[in-house]
């Protein structure tokens, strides 16, 4: 595979950038507590190799034209968890993701042949690609981010498109793909309810 070409911004997107009718997004904090942990970076691609990456100041959340791609109806948003991002993106830009697609939770409606369904795991079954998780924990707060924290915050969105396809098509063999067309429906709901509190909080229980 050819090496990833990787654009790094301060602030929000350059310009007249064109991702086309599907975006895949991630972004990175300084932990998993949206409601104390601010975002840092955010990270999409085209699905053509190529990621760019924007990285935000706590002092500055503006970045118009990020929040107009997340906020496009016309272009699909990509992620894996789409739970977490959905939410840390709506509190810090103020923004409502939409339409979204979230390769976790089509995982876990279609491969249920495993309980393994990290973006490792997915890219390296469904892909045969091997991704590395080293920079996972490391201070994306940092003014300036080393090449592994880029590299690292590029490989979580490269392959999303193809996890799609692949995905897909297992969700069209076994009938599930309106159930996983329903979740990712309900998605900003379910981050807005983390947002309100009630990160673990089964609404559906008895």
């Amino acid at each position: 595979m050819a090496k990833a070409s990787i654009h790094l911004h301060k602030g929000d997107l350059p310009a007249g950038l064109d991702f086309g009718m599907s975006v895949a997004v991630d972004t990175e904090t300084l932990g998993l507590n949206v409601n104390r942990d601010r975002l840092c970076l955010v990270q999409l691609s085209a699905g053509d190799g190529s990621a760019h990456l924007v990285q935000l100041e706590a002092a500055n959340y503006t970045a118009p034209r990020l929040k107009a791609l997340l906020a496009d109806k016309k272009v699909l948003k990509i992620f894996h968890y789409a739970r977490f991002d959905v939410a840390v993106l709506e509190k810090y830009l103020g923004v409502a993701t939409t339409p979204i697609y979230c390769t976790k939770i089509a995982s876990k409606l279609v491969r249920t042949y495993t309980d393994r369904h990290g973006l490792k795991d997915l890219a390296s079954e469904l892909l045969g690609v091997e991704l590395s998780k080293q920079q996972q924990s490391s201070d994306w707060g940092a003014k300036e981010l080393t090449q592994q924290q880029l590299a690292y915050a590029a490989s979580d969105v490269l392959h999303l498109h193809a996890l799609k396809v692949k995905l897909d098509a297992m969700l069209e063999r076994e009938g599930r793909l309106a159930f996983a067309e329903a979740a990712f429906d309900f998605l900003p709901v379910r981050a807005r309810l983390d947002l309100a509190g009630f990160p673990d909080d089964d609404i559906f229980a008895h």
